[in-house]
């Protein structure tokens, strides 16, 4: 796949109150990993596997801008104070007319990491550099 120039990914987070929304640069780890369990069943002479669990995946968003308002300092404010917040929601891929060429949807997403970004009055909305999410899996 080749990307355009003027392609972003639109990011929309939700849960419990907080609403993430903004446009990234480049998102990584939209990765799915899932651990099976060998069973054998009476009379059979190989395995037959079976699904035991999906393993959490770290979900990398940077270069951003975050355009709703001062989500971000709740998220860290919160995580600062022991709490961590299940976020859901979609990451859409746009190309450089703004229209939406591929969707995943996020499921169980908690801030593990913020990177801010170096401070310029001149920004009307808040930049990020790096957000990390550990989350349950996407589709």
């Amino acid at each position: 796949m080749s990307f355009q120039s003027g392609a972003y990914f639109s990011v929309i987070l939700e849960g419990l109150g907080i609403f993430l929304q903004g446009k990234f640069v480049s998102v990584s780890g939209l990765d799915m990993e899932f651990e099976y369990e060998p069973f054998c069943e009476g009379g059979s002479s190989f395995p037959r596997y079976y699904f035991k669990q999906a393993k959490p995946q770290m979900l990398i968003l940077e270069q951003g801008t975050v355009t709703s308002i001062d989500t971000m300092s709740i998220l860290v404010n919160m995580a600062n104070l022991g709490m961590s917040v299940s976020l859901y929601g979609i990451i859409t891929l746009m190309d450089t007319f703004g229209k939406p060429k591929r969707v995943w949807t996020i499921t169980g997403a908690h801030l593990t990491k913020y990177v801010g970004p170096r401070l310029d009055s001149n920004q009307p909305a808040l930049a990020v550099s790096r957000i990390e999410l550990l989350y349950n899996g996407c589709c």
